[in-house]
């Protein structure tokens, strides 16, 4: 399965980090040369990636101080559609293979309960 271009990944990255809460509104971002060098990737994959969420209002650019999460960034609304994604995936998933519903949920129910992760 191919998971995108790289800048998308990046991009999505971000997002996934503050649905999380590991960056809140107002936290400073890696430059984007010193992301790249840790991805290992082109640094214009960065800018790339950096211009779409600002374009989105995920982030802003600082003049002379670099990149932060928006202060106003849509933290729930990107939770809600991160969260409605994986939903629609799973019951994807589970009308393909012929499972009922039921049992779709309620083997969801037992994953969240033993608190597995990717």
């Amino acid at each position: 399965m191919n998971a995108g271009p790289i800048f998308v990944q990046i991009a999505q990255n971000v997002r996934r980090s503050l649905a999380r809460g590991d960056l809140s509104p107002g936290k400073k971002l890696a430059s984007a040369r010193e992301l790249a060098q840790a991805l290992g990737v082109n640094p214009n994959t960065v800018v790339h990636a950096y211009m779409e969420l600002e374009r989105q209002g995920v982030i802003e650019k600082r003049r002379g101080l670099g990149t932060f999460v928006h202060k106003d960034a849509p933290v729930a609304v990107m939770r809600e559609e991160m969260l409605h994604s994986a939903a629609t995936s799973y019951a994807r998933e589970i009308r393909r293979l012929g499972i009922p519903s039921s049992e779709g949920i309620s083997v969801l129910k037992e994953v969240l309960d033993a608190g597995e992760t990717e």
